[in-house]
């Protein structure tokens, strides 16, 4: 059985919990998938294909989108909604099923209203002043994959794996390469706003 290379000198760094955070490097696999005409399931697993977490929401909303990430037993973990009439195509991250202000843990947006390139900052809650991102996701020209900073330190890496006949199906498929310490839970949710962004673009 195969045996991840523990790091035990990189500290953890949980956004939305301890419990997503390992001193060693984690590989997961993301699935998304379009139900019928309204309903988006999203799929995350691990490099042996036990679930992890479960992303859901609608296609299409009348004002503002909502996603739900939640454990493998329909729990919510995080709610994403993003902010209705934004330049910067904000989303907003709260704890479990919660859109009180008081749960909300973390802010991503557009680093800029015009792009040429992808990219996003993450602001948390606790970052009052909102004068400097705490996380910057670097982003491709022609597709979905991008990597995630914390200052000058790469802790996660997202590839898209594009197939053809999947995009006409309604799928999307992701490998995620989460570095140790990092939260996996806040990568998910950084790359289902990604996609709801620049998903079109």
């Amino acid at each position: 059985m195969f045996k991840p290379e523990i790091n035990f000198e990189v500290p953890l760094v949980p956004i939305v919990g301890d419990n997503f955070c390992f001193p060693y490097l984690v590989n997961l696999n993301v699935k998304k998938k379009i139900l019928g005409i309204s309903h988006i399931n999203i799929d995350v697993l691990d490099d042996i294909g036990i679930s992890l977490l479960q992303g859901n929401g609608k296609v299409w909303h009348l004002r503002k989108k909502k996603r739900i990430i939640c454990d493998p037993a329909g729990l919510p973990i995080l709610t994403l909604r993003e902010k209705s009439l934004s330049w910067h195509n904000t989303w907003k991250v709260y704890r479990a099923g919660s859109l009180d202000r008081n749960d909300l843990l973390y802010t991503v947006k557009r680093s800029s209203p015009i792009q040429m390139k992808m990219q996003l900052d993450v602001f948390l809650a606790s970052n009052i002043s909102g004068e400097i991102c705490d996380f910057h996701v670097k982003g491709a020209y022609t597709n979905q994959s991008f990597k995630v900073h914390k200052g000058d330190t790469l802790i996660a890496e997202v590839k898209e794996r594009f197939k053809l006949g999947s995009f006409f199906k309604g799928k999307e498929n992701f490998e995620l390469r989460v570095y140790p310490g990092a939260d996996y839970a806040f990568i998910v949710s950084i790359l289902i706003i990604y996609n709801e962004i620049y998903g079109e673009s």
